[in-house]
């Protein structure tokens, strides 16, 4: 069974050779798509396969260039690696016995994200499941927003070695690359045709802290978990002002007695935050698991 790795990548001179090192492991042939890069890029990918094809840049739907690449690959399998990712030789192994006599017409992995220059191992970051392999012609992204994961049709399995991810090193790449992510989530919300609440500035952003920090255990992760929630409330609270600015034109949507009903709201959100941080403690102190469920109860 061959393997096409299929690479899409912009300005990455800096780590698209160790992407491309570790594709070489799988892969029967490399298909690299160059989003007009301006930097060393597309030179550096020709060391490792002359199946190099120029497509513009769409930095709000980035996985256009993937699909392309799909159709360009001639292997029996398809795996979609990105560059900041890496195959580890433990994957490597797992995945040429994997695409073996099987009726799978799919594998999900994990992605070890390495963030801020820890591995995350709590909240959206782990196991961070993501369908990378796949049989050609079986599945592409539906393009219909971003952070979208592959489709496919027929049975998905699961491999356990993961793929080494260097997602965000420094807090302006985050910065970066939050302003093209919410832009196409806001125009996804705007799509769906739903209204928009002025009290969603506050519930957005304190729903996926609480989702992230508490639920999720992002606690377990340190500095690092607080940091990646709060940039994720962040992230939701950049999302909804876009909104109110693509939908409603900066319309005032603030209701009558607005401090009255912002305070409403926060009482709300306080309770909503007591109850989330005692099912934390309940799960981290088992001694004091009763006590912290009457708390609950009563928040």
């Amino acid at each position: 069974m061959k393997i096409s790795v299929v690479i899409s990548a912009y300005n990455e001179e800096r780590q698209i050779n160790d992407c491309l090192m570790s594709a070489k492991k799988i892969a029967d042939e490399i298909i690299f798509i160059d989003n007009q890069s301006t930097d060393a890029t597309a030179e550096l990918a020709k060391k490792y396969t002359k199946k190099i094809f120029k497509k513009v840049n769409d930095p709000i739907m980035i996985d256009k260039n993937k699909n392309f690449g799909f159709l360009k690959a001639s292997g029996d399998w398809i795996f979609s690696l990105d560059a900041d990712e890496r195959i580890s030789d433990m994957l490597a192994s797992e995945i040429k016995k994997a695409v073996q006599n099987t009726k799978t017409m799919g594998f999900e992995i994990p992605r070890k994200n390495i963030i801020f220059g820890k591995w995350i191992q709590n909240s959206i970051w782990w196991p961070d499941y993501n369908l990378r392999l796949f049989k050609n012609g079986s599945g592409m992204f539906p393009l219909n927003k971003v952070h979208e994961k592959i489709k496919i049709n027929g049975e998905v399995s699961r491999l356990k070695n993961p793929i080494l991810h260097y997602n965000y090193q420094t807090i302006s790449q985050f910065l970066k690359k939050l302003d093209n992510y919410t832009e196409s989530e806001a125009i996804d919300f705007i799509r769906i045709n739903k209204e928009v609440k002025w009290y969603e500035i506050l519930r957005w952003p304190l729903s996926d802290f609480l989702k992230t920090f508490f639920s999720q255990r992002g606690y377990r992760d340190g500095m690092h978990g607080l940091a990646l929630s709060m940039l994720q409330a962040f992230y939701q609270l950049v999302v909804f002002l876009k909104v109110w600015e693509k939908k409603e034109n900066y319309k005032d949507l603030s209701p009558k007695a607005f401090l009255k009903e912002v305070v409403c709201e926060l009482s709300k959100i306080s309770k909503d935050t007591r109850y989330w941080v005692y099912e934390a403690l309940s799960k981290e102190n088992p001694k004091m698991k009763i006590i912290y469920k009457i708390k609950k109860r009563l928040s």
